[in-house]
């Protein structure tokens, strides 16, 4: 997963659900990609193991705008946000579960 992203803050206007209250993952996918169903269950895993933390999916072709302004260019994209919804994490394809934790270490 790379790192920070410029310091981008999204909210619950641009991801249509509420952030969570100590990181939240934001998912970006497509209605055939067979990743993102994999991915989804891991996202939905680790926010379901560590209290505070939301997971949201995003369908990426009916979000193109919010696709566009993040230069997001595959599904399944991945964003780590910090409790305020700043960036801290991005990664493209299949994630592991530990690598997600990991990565939820620097957002809390």
């Amino acid at each position: 997963m790379r790192g920070r992203d410029g310091g981008r803050r999204l909210g619950t206007a641009e991801l249509g659900g509420e952030l969570g209250e100590r990181a939240t993952l934001v998912q970006f996918s497509s209605a055939f990609c067979q990743p993102c169903r994999a991915t989804r269950r891991v996202l939905s895993d680790v926010a379901g193991l560590v209290p505070g933390v939301r997971h949201l999916d995003i369908d990426a072709e009916d979000h193109l705008d919010l696709v566009r302004e993040l230069d997001i260019v595959r599904t399944p994209t991945v964003l780590v946000l910090d409790a305020e919804g700043h960036i801290v994490r991005r990664a493209t394809g299949q994630p592991r579960k530990a690598d997600v934790i990991a990565a939820l270490g620097e957002a809390v």
